[in-house]
């Protein structure tokens, strides 16, 4: 029966289903960009080329790194408490 009413109830139920589903796999997915490692790294290094190609100042460099490093550390910390508590993110 199951099948039946959802067959029957897909007129009225199935925009908010999607509406909810696409919400859910884009804050997903938002989440997995937010939380990538690797495209820190990536960032970190890209500015140590640049340090090395004379386009920053040490002074510069060390500015953004500790920002990027900063936010490695939420990154991790976060990672960490949500595979605590079970939940881990992707």
């Amino acid at each position: 029966m199951g099948l039946v009413m959802g067959l029957l109830t897909l007129p009225v139920l199935g925009p908010p289903r999607l509406a909810h589903w696409l919400a859910s796999t884009l804050a997903q997915e938002a989440l997995a960009q937010v939380l990538d490692e690797g495209s820190l790294r990536a960032e970190l290094m890209a500015l140590q080329e640049r340090l090395d190609a004379g386009e920053l100042t040490a002074e510069e460099y060390d500015r953004q790194e500790q920002a990027l490093l900063e936010r490695l550390s939420v990154i991790r910390k976060f990672k960490a408490e949500q595979g605590s508590q079970g939940w881990g993110a992707r």
